[in-house]
């Protein structure tokens, strides 16, 4: 399995912290498949901006067939995400 480096949370500082803020989860945390790029913040906004245009970048499907479709691709990759 890999392994990356993410900055924790509460050290956090500047920029990361306020993209922290940004994708806190209702649980209270920030998901680790973003708290992965914490050590290069383009790329937590190239993530951020692709999944919003993945799911919700056009009308030609709902919000709920978007994350049907996410479920049977996670589903199909034998990835818990």
């Amino acid at each position: 399995m890999a392994w990356i480096p993410m900055i924790p949370e509460d050290k956090a500082e500047r920029g990361l912290k306020d993209w922290y803020d940004k994708l806190r989860e209702p649980w209270g945390g920030v998901d680790n498949i973003l708290r992965i790029h914490s050590i290069n913040i383009p790329t937590l906004k190239g993530h951020y901006e692709l999944y919003q245009s993945a799911m919700k970048g056009t009308r030609d499907l709902t919000g709920k067939q978007r994350e049907m479709i996410a479920v049977v691709v996670s589903t199909v990759n034998q990835c818990h995400y």
